[in-house]
């Protein structure tokens, strides 16, 4: 064994009816996710009453005697990479990150390096203890490239698990709290309303996000307010987004469905284009600096996956979109 192998153990209650072998290490090792003690079953790593068993669905009798042996955690696949990160709020078991537009959240084709993933490996180091047993970062959700704001990232697998229920729940018990701001073409009437539109990949353009009817795509849900109407002259406004779903380019997506596309969409409000020929050159000027959809994470809030303390976390709009607003509000 290595030093940083760890043997783990705990006896079933005796008296206990048989029950599977996972449900019992799921219950006895809350930190580990219930993949991870399957695949250290079938790996070898676990044995019962001094015998290994490999079936993690087989039943263990109640006085059993269960021991794991835990492998110190393989290093990340991506390489760390120690480059600027703007930390809200870190912990043991989590970090809060507003990320600046423009930086990828994780390694693709095209950009294998510099992204959100290199630099939490290097920022983090040892502190991130493994989920699934790689030491990576446990991205729980995703914000698009262009979209600035905030993303809380897991630290090992018992965040990851807590995280990701939460997020999977969409914040329909109301652990989960997430608002963007958004600047977009025209007012959307009413003011204040839900956007319900199953969104699924667009059979013309697989890069892009289409609405199509409900049952073909998957549900998706925003509720929006119209924060300000910035210059007063109805060409634009600022609105509040809060998502009951978290699909890819869900606001984006929505908003232009309903003929309220975001300021520098080129994806999906390439047919507004001519309206920035209506603004005045300070706006218009700004607008080729934002170089990008006008879409901001601005709040977030959830549960701590091992406190149970309610966390909320706010995010300034960056400059870029600061001087947008303040040259449309002249």
């Amino acid at each position: 064994m290595t030093d940083d192998t760890t043997v783990r153990s705990l006896v079933v209650e005796p008296g206990a009816a048989p029950e599977r072998l996972d449900r019992v290490l799921a219950r006895g090792f809350a930190d580990l996710s219930r993949a991870r003690l399957q695949a250290l079953a079938r790996d070898g790593f676990v044995r019962c009453d001094d015998v290994e068993i490999r079936d993690p669905s087989r039943k263990v009798m109640g006085g059993s005697r269960i021991e794991v042996v835990v492998p110190a955690p393989a290093p990340a696949e991506p390489r760390g990479e120690a480059l600027p990160l703007t930390v809200v709020h870190e912990d043991d078991d989590l970090i809060v990150i507003d990320k600046p537009a423009g930086l990828v959240v994780h390694p693709a084709a095209g950009h294998e390096d510099g992204t959100l993933v290199n630099r939490l490996i290097a920022h983090c180091g040892e502190s991130l203890s493994g989920i699934g047993g790689v030491r990576r970062p446990g991205i729980v959700h995703r914000l698009d490239k262009d979209t600035s704001g905030l993303l809380v990232v897991a630290k090992n697998d018992l965040a990851h698990q807590g995280l990701s229920a939460q997020f999977a729940d969409h914040g329909r018990s109301g652990a989960l709290e997430r608002a963007y701001l958004a600047l977009v073409w025209g007012v959307p009437e009413p003011r204040a309303g839900t956007i319900s539109a199953s969104l699924a990949r667009s059979r013309h353009n697989r890069e892009k996000i289409a609405v199509v009817r409900e049952g073909e795509g998957r549900h998706a849900v925003t509720h929006y307010r119209v924060e300000g109407l910035p210059g007063g002259d109805g060409l634009t406004a600022l609105v509040r987004c809060r998502l009951e779903t978290g699909r890819t380019h869900q606001i984006r997506v929505h908003l232009s469905h309903r003929g309220h596309p975001l300021l520098g969409d080129a994806t999906y409000g390439a047919a507004f284009k001519t309206k920035a020929a209506r603004l005045g050159e300070a706006p218009r000027a700004a607008l080729t600096a934002l170089g990008r959809q006008a879409l901001h994470a601005a709040e977030l809030g959830f549960l701590h996956p091992r406190t149970g303390e309610r966390l909320r976390f706010a995010s300034s709009l960056p400059e870029d979109f600061s001087r947008l607003l303040a040259a449309l509000e002249r």
